[in-house]
């Protein structure tokens, strides 16, 4: 698995009460910095979305991205759990 950085991160609660959170990285060996945000009614099931976080870069390492964390729970465990301690859920 690539070094992940995470540059920011935060959640709260919006106004009926669902979890919505965001981790700003870096994942060793891309160029680019990504956001993904998270959104849960019961925060245990999560939804995401990618976005670059500044500049838009390359589509492919994009692709490689969203691939490495539909396929790495790790992965995804770790910048979710990010926002969820950013937001003091934890």
């Amino acid at each position: 698995m690539s070094q992940v950085t995470i540059d920011r991160a935060g959640m709260q609660r919006d106004e009926e009460n669902n979890f919505i959170g965001y981790t700003v990285f870096t994942l060793e060996g891309q160029t680019s910095a990504y956001e993904i945000t998270f959104m849960s009614k019961n925060g245990r099931d999560w939804d995401y979305s990618l976005n670059f976080a500044g500049e838009p870069g390359p589509e492919e390492q994009f692709l490689k991205v969203d691939a490495q964390i539909e396929e790495n729970d790790e992965l995804f465990d770790d910048l979710l759990d990010a926002a969820i301690d950013a937001g003091g859920f934890a």
